[in-house]
């Protein structure tokens, strides 16, 4: 079965670096897009940011000069690097991906489990 695993997430102070990562697995055929969602208590999961097959990337406005996401097609993994981290960063981060089954005949989503990332102040 298809699975997203995400690993990277934890405890960092406000200013610091974390680099999430997200490992897709299982009887792939082909991804297109991916991305990192974020939910914070209380408030509705919102996009982070996304990244093409190709490499085009796209940025919530709130993380743009901070974030970086970028991907390896070849080993199905999606990172994002996150830089001065703000308190208000503090959330569960999803890893998405929109892909096609070994058989299937459309793109389907996924979602990974979640990793939390929490910024002290």
């Amino acid at each position: 079965q298809v699975q997203l695993v995400e690993s990277g997430g934890g405890l960092v102070q406000a200013g610091g670096s974390l680099r999430l990562s997200c490992a897709a697995s299982g009887p792939i055929f082909s991804i297109n897009a991916m991305g990192w969602y974020r939910q914070a208590p209380g408030k509705q999961r919102e996009l982070v940011a996304t990244i093409s097959s190709g490499g085009v990337t796209n940025y919530a406005d709130s993380v743009k000069g901070r974030f970086t996401i970028f991907r390896d097609n070849a080993k199905k993994t999606v990172w994002l690097q996150m830089n001065s981290l703000k308190p208000e960063d503090t959330a569960v981060y999803y890893c998405n991906a929109d892909l096609l089954v070994l058989g299937g005949y459309k793109y389907l989503e996924f979602w990974g489990q979640g990793t939390l990332v929490t910024v002290s102040s």
